[in-house]
């Protein structure tokens, strides 16, 4: 039931971005993102992340943004974890001043039990400032993620979708409402330990100012060190 729904809405989605009317002015993208992510235990319940994730955007072409994010989190119980962190997206300009952005951020990853696989929900609530900006940007994010089934040390099909709703308006650009999708399809792959890479497609749909769409085609690389 649950990869049904997950793949519905991945479905939906793409649905949207083909039905979506020229009047919309809808542009497209090809872009390149590879994430390192390192998490492991801290002391007792206490656990960690840091990552660090260039994305090549503009056809492919351009460093666009380059992220580094890390948090501390808690294990609530052996499914749910909070965490706290901190990101900070550094976006080189051709021909003028890099612009900055900082988020904290709090977390709430869940581990859902299904019959078949495995479900994780994901909830992430933002505070956005940007160095072009005088305004908090505060946005939520929600992913569920699901991973089939497979024999030990075999590649396990994945898919995911994260939705972003930007809460308030900011003088730098955001707008209450919907602010972008993303959905995904791949697998993951074993590597050393426990240890694992994910390899796939993702689609990510943004609703920019002025009524314009940019939908981005994505080649995902993430990598998953575990101590």
């Amino acid at each position: 039931m649950f990869p049904r729904l997950l793949a519905a809405a991945c479905l939906a989605a793409t649905f949207l971005v083909v039905a979506t009317p020229a009047a919309a002015r809808t542009e497209h993208d090809l872009s390149s993102w590879t994430n390192v992510t390192v998490q492991g235990p801290v002391a007792g319940d206490l656990v960690f992340f840091a990552e660090i994730q260039p994305r090549v955007q503009q056809d492919v072409s351009h460093l666009d943004q380059l992220l580094l994010r890390g948090a501390i989190g808690y294990k609530v119980t052996p499914r749910l974890t909070l965490y706290q962190g901190y990101l900070h997206v550094a976006e080189p300009l051709r021909g003028r001043r890099d612009r900055n952005e900082e988020r904290p951020f709090q977390q709430a990853t869940w581990l859902v039990p299904v019959p078949h696989g495995e479900l994780q929900s994901r909830t992430r609530f933002e505070q956005r400032f940007r160095s072009d900006g005088n305004d908090v940007a505060f946005r939520l994010r929600q992913m569920l993620r699901y991973e089939l089934p497979a024999g030990k040390g075999k590649a396990r099909p994945l898919i995911h979708a994260e939705a972003f709703v930007a809460l308030n308006d900011a003088d730098w650009g955001p707008r209450a409402g919907f602010d972008q999708l993303r959905t995904f399809a791949g697998a993951e792959v074993p590597l050393f330990g426990t240890s694992t890479a994910e390899l796939g497609y993702m689609n990510q749909t943004v609703n920019r100012t002025g009524g314009a769409v940019l939908v981005n085609h994505i080649a995902s690389v993430t990598m998953f060190v575990r101590l």
